[in-house]
């Protein structure tokens, strides 16, 4: 098999999206199978979880040369991983305000952005990407032609660029989706200034000062 560095750009594109898709399809039946039914989890609309697309990426980047040593890519897999996780739940407390999950209950768990499960489900994903999931996607790859790859990342990546702008302006949130507002991010307390300058105006409208 070729060195990973030897691809083509299309080739991480539609791995990127595959793994986002594989990261959005597991967490939904998470879901369905603890009874909270058909949820749509993410910040995007569509049916990915880009999360799972970078984090797939670096560990393909990162260990590929290592598939043949599967203890060596779990551990490392579930450092990297957690450590993205971490700073994904930073970066979306910080941007809107809201988390996206919340492992305040779990054992081992840092602030409710991280916890030990995870780490260790973050691992066996790694090993099985490494291992066993980015050999079959190298075979399917290379059965497209590559104008038929060519088409299918465009209009991947329109589509993806399209949700995404959405999204800054409106998140996907709902129940089971997002947690709660943080009180200390940013836009929570320019939320929380806001309607009490609306509310103030509302009481003086009410009380017929004007």
């Amino acid at each position: 098999m070729k060195r990973i560095e030897s691809h083509y750009f299309d080739y991480y594109v539609l791995l990127f999206f595959c793994l986002s898709f594989l990261g959005w399809l597991w967490e939904v039946l998470l879901c369905l199978f603890s009874g909270a039914g058909f949820v749509n989890r993410g910040v995007y609309y569509g049916p990915y979880l880009p999360v799972y697309g970078i984090g797939g990426l670096l560990l393909m980047l990162l260990f590929h040369a290592k598939r043949k040593q599967p203890f060596f890519v779990f551990f490392a897999s579930a450092l990297l991983c957690t450590a993205l996780e971490y700073a994904a739940a930073v970066w979306l407390e910080y941007r809107w305000g809201v988390r996206w999950w919340d492992y305040s209950g779990s054992f081992l768990n840092v602030d409710g952005k991280i916890c030990f499960l995870c780490s260790v489900g973050f691992g066996i994903g790694g090993v099985l990407l490494i291992c066993f999931f980015q050999p079959l996607y190298h075979k399917f790859y290379h059965k497209m032609t590559r104008g038929m790859r060519i088409v299918l990342c465009i209009l991947l990546i329109i589509l993806f660029v399209m949700d995404a702008a959405y999204s800054i302006i409106k998140p996907n949130s709902g129940a089971n989706i997002t947690c709660f507002f943080a009180p200390n991010a940013i836009p929570y307390k320019h939320s929380v200034a806001i309607y009490q300058y609306m509310e103030a105006i509302r009481r003086v409208v009410c009380d017929g000062a004007f």
